[in-house]
């Protein structure tokens, strides 16, 4: 899939490695990959003489069949992300951002990381997050503390993904779940719980990231926090 991310980002064009990406779109992506996966899967089929070419096109609409609710699923949350775009949602988030940098200088990566988290899980993309909010970052902290932009930078990758891997319109996780034909929202639900866990960690070393400003200090916080949360959650579910 990445692969035709390339050729529509301008990738063999001259565009850069980010750019390609950026420029990309996601949805003609997706789209074009999966007719290109199944001109290939149809192409090694008949090459190994696994299926005749007539039980091939039988398949298909059986196969079109099983995909026709991760295709719904995917046109609303498409439908979703346009909307939300059109309403300038990501400008309004980066503007609150920006202007509340000065007063909360330590807190920022911790408050980016909770901010990447909502923008990925309610647009469904990382990526789109990424190109909001780094600029923000960058901005803010480029003339006084290129050490904790650095950190918030780093908050604002994890926190995107972290949001759009447990975001029900994210199209990863709607081909996810319709790869391992579960049910969406079950498959959404169960990875609430991990998810949460995690992000709460990871929430609180952003805090002692933003005092220290070392990760000698912060990773090794992060991991003792991890390892105490499974502990307890083992306590909890093993007696239970």
């Amino acid at each position: 899939m990445w692969q035709v991310w390339f050729i529509l980002g301008d990738f063999f064009e001259g565009a850069g490695f980010i750019e390609a990406f950026s420029n990309s779109d996601a949805s003609v992506g997706l789209a074009l990959g999966s007719i290109c996966a199944m001109i290939l899967t149809i192409t090694i089929y008949l090459f190994r003489r696994v299926l005749s070419f007539a039980d091939c096109m039988k398949c298909l609409p059986d196969g079109f069949k099983a995909m026709v609710p991760a295709i719904l699923i995917l046109t609303f949350a498409w439908t979703l992300k346009a909307m939300t775009d059109s309403l300038g949602s990501g400008v309004f988030v980066a503007e609150a951002v920006q202007k509340s940098a000065g007063s909360l200088m330590n807190f920022l990566p911790a408050i980016i990381f909770l901010v990447a988290c909502f923008l990925g899980f309610s647009t469904g993309t990382s990526w789109g997050t990424f190109g909001i909010l780094i600029p923000i970052v960058v901005n803010v902290f480029l003339n006084s503390n290129p050490q904790l932009m650095i950190i918030s930078i780093s908050a604002c990758m994890a926190g995107a993904v972290c949001g759009d891997h447990c975001s029900p319109i994210s199209d990863t996780t709607i081909m996810a779940s319709a790869g391992a034909q579960c049910d969406h929202v079950s498959h959404v639900s169960t990875q609430l719980p991990y998810v949460i866990v995690v992000a709460t960690v990871s929430f609180v070393t952003y805090i002692v990231a933003g005092f220290t400003q070392s990760v000698w200090i912060s990773l090794p916080v992060g991991a003792a926090l991890l390892l105490a949360a499974l502990a307890v959650l083992k306590r909890k579910y093993s007696s239970s």
